[in-house]
This record gives C-alpha cells, structure tokens and sequence, in this order.
C-alpha cells in the first residue's frame, strides 16, 4: 500500500512539472518596458542569376543540354550541348542531340528565350522535339533562370 501510495504521489510530481506555471515575477510596468529594437535594411533583392542557377540544378537541364562524362555531367562545359545519352525504346520524334543554351541558344534573345520558358513558342514556330518537355514557369522563375543561362559562356565554335 505504501509502494502504491508512493508511485502516485510520484507520478502526481511529474505530471505537475508537465504543465505550465505562472511566473511568481509580476510582468514589468509599460514605463519600464526594453527599449526599441532597430530594424535592419532590408536585404538586398536576391540575384536573379544565382536564382536561376538553382532552378536549372532542381530542373534537370543538365541532364540534357550538357555533356556526360562517366561520372555525371562535364559542368566545366555546362549547357554547352552534347548528344543524348539515352535514347527511347519506341520509333518517335526525338532529339538525339541537345543545342547548346550557355549564353542562350544562337539567335534568340533573353525576351524570347524567357517567353519560351514561360510556355511560349520558339522564336522560329518549330516545336522542340522530346525529349525537352513543355515548361510554363512564372515569369520571375523564367527571367532568373534566363538572367543564369544568359551569364554562361558559348560553346567554343
């Protein structure tokens, strides 16, 4: 009986160090109260570069439209184009070789490469072949991963 009457008063301690308790400190008068917090700048906007660079690793161009090596992609060539290293099981339309888009692809200009992105034609009308798919990114998302492919050196002729 002792044993049990123990165990829940035991119990009764622990269970009470689980629910909240008011401070035995009264709150401080407003007069007292912690002097302003300064507010920092404002951070600067993030570069819409890095941004693109980010998407463009999340979004698999690289898989694509730069060369593999045994290891993975040659990212000193990044977007620079190479052949395919896969190819489909089924007689289809398709693209064995991926166009260089480092320093975007020839010709086009970073409105047309941003509308492209964002679900507009290409600046000829043609189709892309698979398997590039058919993006439709907001504009920021877009303009940023322009703003990174813009920035990368061309394939060397």
């Amino acid at each position: 009986m002792i044993k049990s009457g123990l165990a829940s008063a035991l119990a009764l301690v622990g269970l009470s160090a689980c629910t909240p308790t008011e401070s035995a400190a009264p709150a401080a008068p407003a007069a007292e109260a912690a002097a302003p917090v300064e507010v920092a700048e404002a951070p600067a906007p993030e570069d819409p570069a890095l941004r693109g660079q980010y998407l463009v690793s999340i979004t698999g161009c690289n898989d694509c439209h730069t060369a593999m090596t045994p290891t993975g992609p040659d990212m000193a060539h990044a977007l620079q184009g190479g052949p395919l290293p896969f190819a489909p099981l089924a007689e289809m339309p398709w693209a064995p070789v991926a166009p260089s888009i480092a320093g975007l692809p020839e010709g086009w200009t970073e409105a047309e490469f941003t509308a492209f992105l964002s679900g507009g034609p290409r600046p000829s009308g043609v189709p892309v072949l698979p398997p590039m798919p058919h993006y439709a990114m907001n504009d920021a998302d877009a303009k940023a991963v322009t703003a990174y492919i813009a920035s990368l050196p061309r394939a060397a002729e």
